[in-house]
């Protein structure tokens, strides 16, 4: 699992996401075990770092599910769900603070 974190999160960085973060959320009431966040520079950016996943990631990954709009993209590939929005998407939504608080969480 941690390769495949790897490889995904080393091909956002390549491709010049920014703000890449990881949350585990294997021991968490969650539908998928990681869930990734990062930044892109905007709307043309965020389509282009989904293709670019979706290329490097191919074969070896399979993308259950890609809701697009220039904002924000979500890839969901199971175990693993990547969300890619431009910075005023990312402030505005703040996923981390709710994936921070599922993540420490301990009551279910």
């Amino acid at each position: 699992m941690q390769d495949r974190i790897k490889k995904i999160t080393d091909l956002l960085d390549k491709n010049k996401a920014e703000s890449i973060e990881v949350f585990d959320l294997k021991e968490k009431n969650y539908f998928v075990d990681y869930a990734i966040i990062a930044s892109s520079l905007g709307t043309k950016h965020t389509t282009a770092l989904l293709d670019h996943l979706k290329n490097g990631l191919k074969p070896e990954e399979t993308f259950n599910n890609v809701d697009e709009s220039g904002d924000w993209v979500v890839a969901d590939l199971g175990d693993i769900l990547i969300h890619i929005m431009t910075p005023e998407y990312r402030v505005k939504y703040d996923m981390e603070t709710f994936l921070s608080e599922l993540s420490t969480d301990t009551t279910l």
